[in-house]
């Protein structure tokens, strides 16, 4: 697996090529990362470096003790994110810098991220359930209705379709052409678009 990094999406917009075609777009800011662990079947049991990014302060009460420690422990300053990427290759330092250098624009990227929350919904939108009846004094138009447990075996079964959360998933959007790359101001612009919504942490990576 391929070593990516961290960013936030900024949000879309749209750009045109070289003919004049409309080209919709994702901006996300991206880096600078810093390796803070690194990891190999020696004393972990698998080979991966741990990335950090968004530096924090030092007194801040969201930063626990054991977090602080982890970062006292190499000499680097807390950040407020990190995430572990599996890979074999392990010329890294503590303390180096990961940023936008390591894509070209053309290249192929996969940008992972959670899809946006969209509160708590019934079967009718999640399963595409019919509604109950409307008239004779009905009280169950929309609403879940019987289990049909019964008395044996009086519980319900595994995999019962029922009313959950929708949205707030972790989905990858793979195969995303990096249109420009603005090193300076840490941005990335990539064609289509990628999950969540604007200010999301994202993980950007190359397509294995």
């Amino acid at each position: 697996m391929s070593v990516g990094l961290l960013g936030k999406k900024i949000g879309m917009t749209q750009v045109f090529d070289n003919q004049g075609n409309v080209i919709p777009v994702t901006i996300i800011k991206s880096g600078p990362c810093y390796v803070t662990q690194i990891k190999s079947d020696i004393n972990c049991g698998y080979n991966a470096i741990q990335l950090g990014y968004v530096e924090m302060s030092a007194n801040q009460k969201k930063l626990t003790k054991p977090r602080l420690g982890h970062f006292n422990k190499v000499n680097l300053p807390p950040y407020r994110y990190l995430k572990e990427y599996k890979t074999e290759d392990l010329n890294y330092e503590i303390g180096q810098k990961m940023d936008l250098e390591m894509f070209k624009v053309g290249e192929a990227i996969t940008v992972t991220g959670l899809t946006i929350g969209k509160g708590y919904i019934g079967n009718i939108k999640q399963h595409n359930f019919t509604r109950g009846a409307e008239s004779h004094g009905s009280k169950h138009t929309r609403l879940q209705g019987s289990l049909g447990a019964g008395t044996s075996p009086g519980r319900v079964l595994p995999g019962k379709r029922m009313p959950r959360q929708y949205g707030n998933f972790q989905r990858t959007i793979a195969g995303l052409e990096i249109i420009a790359i603005d090193e300076k101001e840490n941005l990335l612009v990539v064609k289509g678009s990628v999950p969540g919504k604007a200010g999301n942490l994202v993980s950007v990576k190359m397509k294995n």
